[in-house]
């Protein structure tokens, strides 16, 4: 993997890298970064999905490397985390801005300790006030506790609300600047999929200009680039868009914006959830209020004043009603074309918050392959790498997704026209295999003998009947995968009745609470849903069965996927293959492969979905799982689970 990871930076052909766990991905292409890095004196980014991985990369396998190429390279490597500005402490806004107002824009700052200290907000905000003036970083992630997220957008902004380091009284201690700066001066920069997204579709540059770019986690590129690309209108933000704005114009302005907001807010709390393939006239005609509302609005604020205080005010007012407008003119320029030709889905969630109903209105990209190829893929050359990037066998899916060399037809039928405008860049695609023995170590066993799954979302008898021989055999040792959490909370609930053995269910506590527990006691099982699919390490005697409870197929009410299967069909091809086959093969493989995370462990995948032996793509599904010895035979599975509790 070192050697195409380098060949791929000689040549500027893009690279995809199937290395199973325990490879050592991230030193492979960590070594051949430096190296570049140095001899270049360029820097190479490194974009992951989780900050788990991202504290590996910079707390240990950098650090280390750095200690370990000293003698070979003509300098000490240097790196730097960086993040989106968000996750650090704005001083402009703690100290000239609203922070620790009961709504951040309802109080100014100064009444902050008399009026609000005694709630858990003005706790927050005092306590960040503090830390402040004690901190090197201002980085989120080192204040321990930690604060909500509501009490963190107190004392940070995003870059565009940002007044801009020149006109700002703290730009030259701006925390933010300061880890742009050291970014900007180090041979490898690790950062997140959001803020590569966010450097890759905004015209300013958040990244140090690079040429050379490594995904780890690159199975979860897409679907975070899409979260990036996603825009909403829902009743928090529109109200907080007409206050920030409300002091800064005339009453009159401020009045036709608070009425377009509120009847848009009522209108969309009344409307049935759901994707919308056609906009009638009433959403229509108060879509096109609010965007009018908003840019008017926009146009009465002057952005030049001096005063940093009001400075920051206006920025945080028109990036909150340029949004507004925005995300109201991109809902009504997607019903436009006719649905084959569209290249935006539109939907509206409603969502339980504590009891009561968020109507969220959503528009997302059908698409971001067009945006990958020239946005990203054209500008540097890429190397991606996971554990699960093959579906069905080979990488043809996740490259169409990405955007390179076109992938499968049905790939590309769901891509906007963008995406076909610029041709393919080349690229290759490499599994460098896996250090375990799969058809030695793991059983993947099919229950194929139980009845199909039904549309309720629980158990049947039969299946909660196999689920408890299943962990009567193991001991316990049991990580279960459910296509849902309230399949996982009932199955917890029953099997806490007929075990002896502890069951706990993702929502008790903290999930790395849970898993922590999980791991220092073999006896105990786990159940949860979709973060337990990807993110459980657990190694050892702890973990020795797998239980999957039905095909991962995406939900029929999804919006977006529902509507880029459609489009694979209006083109040629099979909708359901080009999407939800793709997309649960993927969690399958994401699923099998929490069971083997070290080269001694050994035990099952238990699929309890008997289509997985009988469906006519049942074979591409298993094309996508590490090759396990198969098994249909329930009793030679409970056999091998219980001779590994016995030797545990």
């Amino acid at each position: 993997m070192a050697q195409a990871v380098a060949r791929a930076f000689d040549t500027g052909e893009h690279l995809a890298v199937q290395a199973g766990t325990g490879t050592g991905k991230s030193l492979a292409y960590l070594v051949p970064a430096i190296a570049r890095a140095v001899a270049a004196e360029e820097p190479v980014v490194v974009s992951t999905a989780t900050i788990a991985l991202q504290r590996q990369l910079v707390d240990r396998d950098l650090p280390r490397l750095a200690d370990a190429l000293a003698g070979a390279l003509p300098r000490r490597p240097t790196f730097a985390l960086l993040k989106g500005r968000g996750n650090y402490l704005c001083l402009n806004k703690i100290h000239n801005g609203s922070a620790g107002s009961t709504e951040p824009e309802d109080r100014p700052q100064d009444e902050l300790f008399d009026a609000v200290a005694a709630t858990a907000l003005g706790r927050d905000v005092k306590r960040l006030t503090a830390w402040s003036s004690d901190t090197e970083t201002g980085d989120r992630d080192e204040l321990k506790p930690g604060v909500p997220d509501r009490s963190w957008s107190q004392v940070s902004v995003s870059a565009r609300e940002c007044i801009g380091v020149a006109r700002c009284p703290f730009g030259t201690d701006c925390f933010a600047e300061r880890a742009r700066d050291k970014a900007g001066h180090s041979d490898v920069v690790v950062t997140n999929h959001a803020l590569l997204a966010i450097d890759a579709i905004s015209d300013a540059a958040v990244l140090p200009e690079h040429r050379f770019l490594i995904v780890d986690e690159a199975h979860d590129l897409v679907d975070r680039v899409t979260s990036v690309a996603t825009a909403e209108l829902s009743a928090t933000s529109l109200g907080i868009a007409h206050r920030r704005a409300a002091r800064l114009i005339d009453a009159e302005l401020a009045q036709r914006l608070e009425a377009a907001t509120a009847t848009f807010a009522s209108l969309i709390h009344d409307t049935s959830p759901g994707r919308m393939d056609r906009l009638d006239d009433e959403l229509a005609a108060h879509l096109t209020a609010l965007r009018d509302a908003a840019h008017r609005a926009r146009s009465a604020i002057d952005t030049s004043p001096a005063d940093p205080k009001a400075a920051a005010a206006r920025s945080e007012a028109v990036t909150a009603l340029t949004d507004l407008g925005d995300t109201a003119s991109r809902v009504l320029d997607s019903f436009g074309p006719a649905i084959p030709d569209r290249t935006d889905v539109v939907w509206l969630d409603h969502e339980d918050n504590r009891g009561t109903v968020r109507a969220v209105l959503r528009v997302a990209p059908l698409s971001v392959a067009g945006l990958l190829r020239a946005r990203l893929f054209g500008h540097s050359t890429a190397v991606l790498t996971s554990a699960t990037l093959t579906v069905g066998g080979n990488f043809e899916a996740m490259a169409g997704a990405w955007g390179l060399a076109g992938g499968d037809e049905e790939s590309e039928a769901s891509a906007s026209p963008e995406s076909l405008r610029s041709s393919p860049p080349a690229w290759r695609g490499i599994d460098v295999g896996s250090p375990f023995q799969h058809a030695k170590s793991g059983i993947l066993y099919v229950a194929a003998h139980l009845p199909a799954p039904g549309r309720d979302g629980t158990g049947s008898a039969e299946q909660l009947d196999e689920i408890a021989g299943l962990i009567t055999a193991a001991g316990g040792r049991t990580l279960g995968l459910f296509s849902s959490m309230r399949a996982a909370r009932a199955a917890a609930g029953i099997m806490r009745d007929r075990l002896d053995t502890p069951v706990l269910c993702q929502g008790e506590d903290t999930t790395s609470a849970l898993v922590e527990r999980f791991a220092a006691d073999p006896a105990t099982s786990l159940f949860g849903t979709l973060s337990l699919w990807q993110g459980v390490d657990v190694p050892g005697p702890s973990l020795s069965l797998v239980l999957i409870d039905r095909i991962p197929f995406p939900r029929p009410d999804d919006p977006l996927l529902t509507a880029r299967q459609r489009a694979v069909t209006a083109h040629g091809g099979n909708g359901f293959m080009a999407v939800s086959a793709s997309h649960a093969a993927l969690l399958l493989a994401q699923g099998a492969g929490r069971l083997l995370r070290g080269t001694q462990d050994r035990g099952v995948v238990a699929v309890l979905d008997s289509r997985m032996a009988t469906a006519r793509y049942s074979s591409y599904l298993r094309a996508s799982l590490p090759p396990f010895w198969a098994t249909t035979d329930s009793a030679r599975v409970r056999g091998a689970l219980e001779r590994l509790r016995d030797q545990a």
